[in-house]
């Protein structure tokens, strides 16, 4: 009997959601660059492939965001490294973060990773982040926070890392910066989209130094509720975010139309 997983048609299928994501992932990176959420050289978002061998696209080391293409990406298993022949070097060591998330959450196929001002900002303050405006409620009781223990080089913090993440789908690593998960590379870039606004939002309204009006606890629920798509409302907007990422898929293709090669 012919093993329908190795004939040329599921051969096919497999490369062709691997160049899918591979582009996906390029455009979320070209998107970071262009939102000015990069940090050089460094961070890391990476993209779960399908199939049983915990593969995984992440950025070569050493490209600017701004830079990378779908086939620059480099596949690597889940101790970072690569498992194809690449030109590119990979910083194995910047992946303890996102393979240990990887690895407890089978949702998270995308994390995404940020040292921006205002998520650095928001994430050396006592509080973490506060509910001030609209877009920082999506995330009310939504959000972990994981305490600074050093550059994160260090195997045995990612049991704590990822306790702290939970199920949550963003973290706060405290005097650090900013972390998002997805179940696709658009879902993981829109939530960071938003953490990133609110932390903004945040830091300019703590600046003008006028006392803050924080809505009530039960407020802040509902319309994190309302925002996810678990509230019982009147209306219900469930295109939202198909509709944003097409948007930005259209900026993507006029702003940086070589990301896809």
């Amino acid at each position: 009997m012919t093993d329908t997983l190795t004939t040329p048609a599921a051969v096919d299928a497999t490369a062709e959601e691997e160049l899918r994501l591979r582009r996906e992932l390029a455009a979320v990176y070209r998107l970071v660059a262009h939102f000015r959420m990069t940090d050089l050289i460094f961070t890391h978002i990476s993209q779960r492939l399908p199939g049983p061998d915990n593969h995984f696209l992440i950025n070569p080391y050493g490209l600017l965001f701004e830079e990378i293409t779908a086939s620059d990406l480099v596949k690597i298993d889940l101790d970072g490294n690569p498992v194809e022949p690449t030109p590119h070097p990979v910083n194995p060591a910047g992946f303890v973060i996102h393979s240990a998330i990887h690895k407890a959450r089978p949702d998270a196929h995308c994390v995404l990773h940020t040292h921006t001002r205002a998520g650095c900002a928001v994430a050396a303050q006592r509080d973490g982040l506060l509910p001030v405006n609209q877009m920082s409620m999506e995330f009310h009781n939504r959000v972990g926070y994981h305490d600074y223990e050093g550059v994160a080089l260090n195997l045995d913090e990612q049991q704590r890392l990822v306790a702290d993440l939970g199920h949550h789908p963003a973290l706060i690593l405290r005097n650090h910066g900013l972390l998002t998960v997805g179940e696709s590379a658009a879902q993981a870039f829109l939530r960071m989209y938003y953490l990133e606004k609110a932390c903004e939002i945040q830091v300019t309204a703590q600046a003008a130094g006028a006392p803050l009006v924080l809505p009530p606890a039960q407020v802040c629920e509902y319309t994190a509720q309302q925002l996810t798509g678990e509230a019982d409302a009147d209306f219900q907007d469930d295109i939202a975010y198909d509709l944003a990422w097409a948007a930005l898929l259209r900026l993507v293709e006029r702003i940086a139309p070589d990301y896809k090669d």
